[in-house]
């Protein structure tokens, strides 16, 4: 045997852990997400084989285009408040003393059960007795508004909830983009008299949009298939002002028993994060700068 043919039977050995576990858990769900969405299955009985009926009722189904745009305005609110707020607080903890503390007071959210946050912030945002309103009275004299009740503003106050429980996630990816850039960059700029908000922004973001193109791609994925906050605080409503997709989907799976149109509906939701993944991967070669 050849050095080069024992080489790849090595490699081939290494990863061979992960392609069984990514076959098993990932490729065989998939293809059988696929098959059960062009059938009629109530889960118990036989399949039926109905083609693409249940892609098209989706398509013509008031709660999937409702979840559609619920699911799409979340996202709007969510990704680019998130981004945002992580660059600054990573930019402002850069170069403090204790950072590690910081930053692990920041990730802490991060590691806990979207259960448990979703049931503080449904008491924060209790519109009779929650904090928030409490405070609100106290210190300005408003009469907050009712957070979980009101349509317009259910999915902000979900979307509130999301930016505050993922932004250390963010901040810690964009914290390692920072200490990847090289001091001469900012020397150089000091040296030509380049303000401090030049610096950041003729410097600092360009040389962090690569860690910006994966978070936008992670936390857009992400919020496609948020789910846990409004189950847990809403139930999709007020009047199903947070019906998100996954709900619709659990809803068609778990509550109406349909797991054709619930699979069809996972399908479209599939293909719409890996369009939109796509695009993102082609649009970065407009925006995104690797440093030398």
């Amino acid at each position: 045997m050849n050095k080069q043919l024992s080489e790849r039977l090595w490699g081939f050995g290494f990863i061979l852990p992960q392609l069984v576990g990514l076959t098993i858990f990932a490729f065989i769900p998939l293809v059988s997400a696929f098959a059960l969405s062009m059938m009629k299955w109530d889960g118990f009985g036989a399949k039926q084989f109905v083609g693409l009926d249940n892609f098209i009722g989706q398509f013509q189904s008031p709660d999937f285009r409702l979840a559609l745009w619920n699911t799409a305005w979340y996202t709007l609110l969510v990704v680019p408040a998130g981004i945002i707020l992580a660059i600054l607080v990573a930019v402002a903890l850069n170069k403090v003393r204790g950072k590690v503390i910081y930053r692990l007071f920041y990730y802490m959210p991060v590691v806990t059960s979207s259960i448990a946050v979703s049931i503080v912030w449904l008491w924060l945002l209790n519109s009779e007795f929650g904090i928030i309103n409490v405070y609100l009275m106290q210190w300005f004299g408003i009469h907050g508004p009712d957070w979980l009740t009101n349509r317009s503003l259910v999915i902000p106050s979900i979307a509130m909830l999301s930016v505050w429980w993922g932004l250390g996630g963010n901040m810690v990816l964009f914290l390692a983009g920072l200490q990847g850039i090289s001091p001469s960059y900012y020397e150089a700029a000091q040296m030509d008299g380049a303000t401090k908000f030049r610096q950041f922004w003729h410097i600092t973001l360009p040389l962090l949009s690569p860690t910006t193109f994966f978070a936008t791609i992670m936390s857009i994925i992400g919020s496609f298939q948020v789910f846990d906050q409004s189950f847990v605080m809403t139930a999709g409503g007020p009047a199903k002002a947070s019906y998100t997709i996954v709900y619709h989907i659990y809803q068609l799976a778990f509550v109406e028993f349909t797991f054709g149109k619930s699979a069809a509906a996972s399908v479209i939701l599939f293909v719409i994060i890996l369009a939109l993944t796509l695009f993102q991967m082609r649009m970065a070669k407009r925006w995104v700068h690797y440093g030398e």
